[in-house]
C-alpha cells in the first residue's frame, strides 16, 4: 500500500462510502406523498428495532418527517437508479416525484406514508426521536414492520439477483459484486 495519503477535507464523509441508498416516503397531512434519496442511514439499535436517517432542515420532507412522524425506508437496485437520482435532486415542494418518475406508491402495511411497489424491500418506521447535529437532523425510527421480496432475501440480499445501489458521491453510484466471501472460510 502507498504511504502517501492526502487531505480530503470537508469530504472526510465519504471516506465511509460506498453507502446503501434508499429511498425515503413519507407524506404531508394530507397525505399526499414524496420521497427523498438517501444515503445516510443505518440500524442503531435490534432491541427495541431502531434506524437513524439523516436530513438537512432545509429539504422538504425534513418537515413532512417532524409533522407525521412516521416514514418508510424503500431499498431500491439499480434497475431504478434514473428514478433514484431523480428523487434525490427535485424537490417535493416542486414536483409529484411519483408522478414525474412512474413509481408506483403502494398502502404500507402500518404507517401512512406509502411504500415504493418497485423497491424489493421496506421498513416502516414511526418516529422514535429527533436529535440536532451539526447542519442536519437525525431522525431516529422504531421499525414496525419490515419485510422484503422473498426471491432477494433470506436473512441476507441474493446480490446476483439485488443489485442494490451504492452512493459513492455526488452523481456517481455502485453495486455490489456478485461474489460474497465468507471470512470463517
Amino acid at each position: 500500500m502507498s504511504e502517501a495519503k492526502v487531505d480530503v477535507g470537508s469530504s472526510f464523509y465519504r471516506l465511509l462510502h460506498p453507502k446503501l441508498v434508499v429511498l425515503l416516503t413519507c407524506v404531508d397531512e394530507s397525505g399526499k406523498a414524496n420521497i427523498i434519496t438517501l444515503a445516510w442511514a443505518m440500524p442503531v439499535s435490534i432491541q427495541p428495532p431502531l434506524i437513524v436517517v439523516s436530513i438537512a432542515p432545509r429539504r422538504y420532507s425534513h418537515g413532512l418527517i417532524e409533522k407525521t412522524k412516521e416514514f418508510v425506508l424503500n431499498i431500491p437496485t439499480m434497475e431504478l437508479l434514473k428514478e433514484t437520482f431523480f428523487c434525490g435532486r427535485r424537490s417535493g415542494r416542486d414536483v409529484d416525484k411519483f408522478g414525474e418518475t412512474g413509481l408506483t406508491p403502494l398502502p404500507a402495511r402500518k404507517v401512512k406514508a406509502p411504500i415504493i411497489k418497485e423497491c424489493v424491500a421496506h421498513l416502516e418506521c414511526t418516529l422514535h426521536k429527533r436529535v440536532e447535529a451539526g447542519d442536519h437532523t437525525l431522525f431516529i425510527g422504531e421499525v414496525v414492520a419490515a419485510y422484503a421480496d422473498k426471491n432477494v432475501f433470506a436473512q441476507t440480499y441474493n446480490v446476483e439477483k439485488a443489485k442494490l445501489i451504492y452512493h459513492m458521491g455526488g452523481a456517481e453510484f455502485t453495486t455490489l459484486a456478485s461474489k460474497v466471501t465468507d471470512a470463517t472460510a
